[in-house]
């Protein structure tokens, strides 16, 4: 599981890029009860979700020409720019060289080899999130990918990830976790997109998933809301009840109610 005590290689960060960042937030604090605050005209828009006065993700416009709206995931490294020369060296491309944030870090974008965007956080004053796991928050990512063999490698390369495959039926799932941290820091997973994936429309990309405390009734509040249902609500034994989803403007997350013990 996620800890925001976070170390190399660990998930810390999800921010969102929009077209309409007012319009977003309005719907997520729909689904899930944020309060968003902007960081001002020299953030160029960027600002926090919080709840319960904690941080729990961000948003700002979208930079690129041509970018459509997507969750970004962002990883833990104590050197954005010796992460970069990782990343160029295990085979992905810099698509934002590492650059600092105000006082709060140093940022950095990448693109791995199987064409999955993310992105690191080197902390300075801003460590991460302050709230993980926690119902309307952030409790996982997954790695949707043509080729999860070499994802893997080169997640591992870059940050020296521990890697555990678990055979599904007819695909495996990897679970990743930080180099550092005990038997459950695991923080994600990569899995191969099946054929009917592919046809379904789904691409390479890294999901986040939001804790929620009833999957059902969160489906249900996105799709009031404008938010469309890409796989509805399935139970999986000893992992929860879990439904992939689009916000408004095609941003791709996933909700899930996770099993108790």
């Amino acid at each position: 599981m996620i800890t925001t005590p976070y170390v190399p290689g660990s998930l810390l960060w999800v921010d969102l890029g929009s077209p309409d960042v007012k319009a977003s937030a309005a719907f997520y604090a729909a689904l899930f009860g944020w309060e968003f605050h902007s960081q001002g005209p020299e953030a160029g828009g960027y600002g926090m979700f919080t709840l319960g006065g904690r941080t729990v993700a961000a948003a700002g416009p979208l930079m690129a020409q041509g970018a459509s709206s997507a969750w970004t995931v962002h990883f833990h490294t104590p050197d954005a720019d010796a992460t970069a020369k990782a990343v160029e060296q295990a085979g992905g491309t810099v698509r934002m060289a590492p650059m600092d944030v105000f006082t709060a870090g140093r940022l950095a974008g990448f693109t791995d080899p199987t064409g999955a965007e993310f992105a690191v956080w080197q902390p300075g004053d801003t460590r991460g999130l302050d709230a993980v796991n926690d119902p309307n928050t952030l409790c996982w990512a997954e790695l949707h990918t043509t080729d999860p063999e070499r994802a893997k490698a080169f997640y591992r390369a870059v940050f020296d990830w521990r890697t555990e495959d678990m055979p599904m039926g007819d695909f495996t799932y990897t679970v990743v976790s930080p180099a550092t941290g005990g038997e459950d820091a695991g923080q994600g997973g990569i899995m191969g997109l099946s054929e009917e994936m592919r046809q379904g429309g789904w691409t390479t990309r890294w999901r986040p998933y939001f804790e929620v405390a009833d999957c059902d009734a969160a489906v249900g509040a996105a799709g009031e809301n404008g938010g469309t249902v890409v796989v509805p609500p399935q139970t999986v034994p000893g992992v929860g009840r879990m439904a992939s989803l689009a916000d408004p403007f095609g941003a791709a997350f996933a909700v899930i109610t996770s099993a108790t013990e």
